[in-house]
């Protein structure tokens, strides 16, 4: 069901030789490119009527409006099952308790006496974010996204879901009761390439965005990969990935569990056990086999992502050997179930997240830890992290100098100006002086 990498034995490679071993979902966004641009030109071109044409198309339904009356959001909150919403609220508050501790505030250093650099925060104007609605309905990415957009101050928020065919042409039901819980009440029912396309361009139903976040498959990616330069966006998500480093002290039943947990996701999706017990990996082995047969989704999903080229069992030497193996990996999710498993989450470097010991499972973090669950896929933890109210934010910095406090430091300007050979920057200092050059200087 699921293959074996055996990096025992001899020295781990370095770098990019050591990440080419490890396996990884094909999810080619380069050449979705071709296939989404006549698409997004089409929005930019036809505004609504191209997104109405492209609802009919991919989601089977003839839509009267993109953007949800505001009455459909109130019934569908009205509709929600009490326990639904009240793990949703529960989400939402959990949420909110992480991200506002992360809000910015306006700092000024004094540089010399007279000058001083201010840096303040400044949340974008406006933000799309997308919620998928493809093979399964997320409300939790609802929150994921809106929560941090509305702890950083962002004035106006606008929410894209694919419509369905089975509600009538709106998005899923709970995604428009997660939105009313969240007081979002600019909703549009599109999906894919052509809700990217909508924020970017605007229409006449949704004026453009600065910023496009939320997750979404290849073509969502290869949308935001097209406007890059025109709007900010979160990241190129791609297929979800789950790493559970492990030794002989893990649970066979929780580690089997959490990978089939991300299996389920998508057939693309991948599930990596790095360890260094050849006993626990029989044993997990063992363990998937009945767990799959008892759940859902196993055809479609659970049994090509584990037995995908993306998903493996890395049997490793020694905890170290693994560290180094799950940092070159890069994984949206890491879970460390191992022996003083804190101390081992501290000497972790590229992750997504990092869930610790054997009761913080992956899920947890999906819906209710408080974290943020739209995280960098496909190795980009090296160098990249998850959504959170920086992403909204900008620092700008503001510059204020006296006279005196310019004078002090003219000399040096001047002198990098001309070292650098822009001499009219040097003159933009000395017009503002009888200039002389100090003695000493």
């Amino acid at each position: 069901m699921i293959s074996r990498i055996d990096l025992r034995g001899d020295a781990l490679p370095e770098g990019s030789a050591l990440r080419d071993l490890l396996p990884r979902a094909d999810f080619d966004v380069a050449a979705a490119l071709d296939k989404v641009r006549p698409i997004c030109e089409d929005v930019h071109h036809r505004g609504d009527a191209a997104l109405i044409d492209f609802a009919e198309r991919f989601d089977g339904v003839r839509l009267e409006r993109v953007r949800v009356p505001a009455a459909a959001l109130e019934r569908a909150l009205d509709a929600l099952d009490p326990a639904v919403r009240a793990a949703l609220e529960e989400s939402i508050r959990r949420a909110r308790l992480v991200h506002r501790e992360q809000r910015r505030t306006t700092r000024t250093t004094q540089v010399v006496p007279g000058g001083t650099v201010t840096e303040k925060w400044v949340p974008v104007d406006r933000v799309g974010l997308y919620a998928p609605g493809g093979r399964s309905v997320y409300p939790s990415s609802v929150i994921m996204n809106v929560v941090p957009a509305q702890e950083a101050g962002v004035p106006s928020i606008a929410l894209a879901s694919p419509a369905q065919a089975e509600s009538g042409g709106l998005p899923h039901p709970t995604i428009l009761a997660a939105c009313a819980l969240l007081g979002v009440d600019e909703v549009y029912a599109a999906g894919g390439a052509t809700a990217v396309a909508m924020f970017a361009y605007g229409t006449e139903s949704c004026p453009p965005a600065n910023m496009v976040t939320g997750p979404g498959n290849i073509w969502v990616a290869a949308a935001k990969r097209y406007f890059t330069g025109k709007i900010g966006i979160d990241a190129e998500a791609g297929p979800t990935e789950i790493a559970v480093l492990a030794d002989a002290t893990a649970d066979p039943v929780h580690v089997a569990a959490d990978l089939i947990s991300q299996a389920e996701h998508d057939p693309l999706a991948a599930a990596v056990l790095v360890t260094d017990s050849a006993e626990l990996a029989d044993a997990v082995e063992r363990e998937l086999e009945p767990q799959v047969a008892a759940t859902k989704h196993v055809e479609d999903r659970i049994v090509p992502a584990l037995g995908g080229e993306q998903s493996a069992i890395v049997l490793v030497d020694d905890i170290d050997a693994g560290l180094k193996v799950v940092d070159a990996y890069g994984a949206e999710h890491l879970e460390i179930q191992t022996a003083d498993a804190a101390a081992v989450a501290d000497r972790v470097r590229n992750a997504g997240a990092v869930f610790i010991g054997p009761w913080a499972p992956v899920s947890l973090g999906d819906y209710a830890a408080g974290s943020n669950h739209v995280l960098p896929t496909g190795g980009c933890a090296c160098h990249s992290s998850g959504l959170s109210v920086q992403s909204f934010l900008r620092g700008i910095h503001i510059v204020d100098y006296t006279r005196d406090a310019l004078a002090e430091v003219a000399h040096h300007v001047v002198t990098l100006a001309e070292a650098e050979d822009l001499p009219a920057h040097g003159a933009a200092i000395k017009a503002r002086f009888d200039w002389k050059v100090p003695e000493g200087k």
